[in-house]
């Protein structure tokens, strides 16, 4: 898939929850997660199904990517979610806790052409993220930081080091294989400070965006994640030059003292590329 579309903010919404499903619509998010999984209580998930589908009949979504977290296929609702899920219009079905391709396998036979999400929250998904990226149906990855956290029996710090080998193989599976990528979730949705942080290192890492539990956590992600004004002028002076140092038939500028190559413009483009995506979606 192409890594244009913005994905800075992928906000978790319960399936079941139509008040949440309605707010939705008019929050400032570049993707949205419609959860059947961990939001929905086990007494919600046959209702919670019929709930969503009407909401994602009825609309108003805009251009925000739609993405459908079903139950495990080895739940009991697994199997009707994923029916139910392919027959919603949906961007992508997400699978929770996929530890090979044989996993995304299973969920295919049953979603036909919808693209695949894989969630990344468990030691052997982790260890096989290769694999799993090079999926025919896979075009996208989140990284399940609660769940892996859990199985790993690490701590949560600061700057994430006992994660760090996770997200960074997740992270290089994903771009090997031309997959999005997204960061976990942060789950003090009060603490401004310390998401900005953790936004800016998944970023600064190389994930398209995070995953948010919280519409107060919307703004943060989108900043962290969309190209500054200075780095859009840098690209555009970048790629100036660039082109004046070919023109003379010379293959290397510098801007700023720094060296400027033919893979700083590929980098350059990509990053006018995103901000013309996120104006696009805004409507600006």
């Amino acid at each position: 898939m192409s890594t244009a579309r913005p994905l800075r903010s992928v906000l978790y919404i319960p399936g079941s929850k139509p008040r949440a499903l309605d707010k939705a619509r008019s929050l400032p998010v570049d993707a949205i997660i419609f959860d059947l999984e961990d939001a929905v209580s086990v007494d919600e998930k046959a209702a919670a199904r019929k709930t969503l589908a009407e909401a994602l009949a009825a609309g108003g979504y805009g251009q925000r990517m739609k993405i459908v977290r079903i139950n495990g296929l080895d739940t009991e609702w697994g199997a009707d979610d994923a029916k139910a899920a392919a027959e919603m219009g949906a961007d992508a079905i997400l699978l929770p806790k996929v530890d090979s391709p044989a996993h995304l396998d299973a969920l295919a036979e049953r979603t036909g052409d919808t693209p695949l999400w894989a969630m990344m929250e468990t030691p052997l998904g982790v260890l096989n993220a290769a694999a799993i990226a090079a999926h025919p149906k896979l075009e996208g990855m989140v990284m399940g930081t609660n769940d892996l956290a859990k199985e790993l029996q690490s701590r949560g710090r600061p700057d994430r080091m006992p994660m760090l080998t996770s997200l960074g193989l997740c992270l290089l599976a994903a771009k090997a294989h031309g997959c999005a990528i997204i960061d976990g979730v942060y789950n003090a949705f009060k603490d401004e400070a310390g998401l900005t942080i953790e936004a800016e290192q998944g970023r600064d890492m190389g994930f398209d965006g995070k995953t948010l539990i919280h519409p107060a956590q919307v703004d943060i992600a989108n900043a962290a994640f969309s190209p500054s004004e200075a780095d859009v002028e840098l690209a555009r002076r970048q790629i100036a030059a660039f082109e004046e140092t070919e023109a003379k038939g010379q293959g290397v500028a510098v801007v700023d003292g720094r060296i400027v190559e033919n893979l700083h413009i590929v980098t350059a483009r990509e990053t006018l590329a995103k901000a013309e995506a996120i104006n696009a979606m805004s409507g600006s």
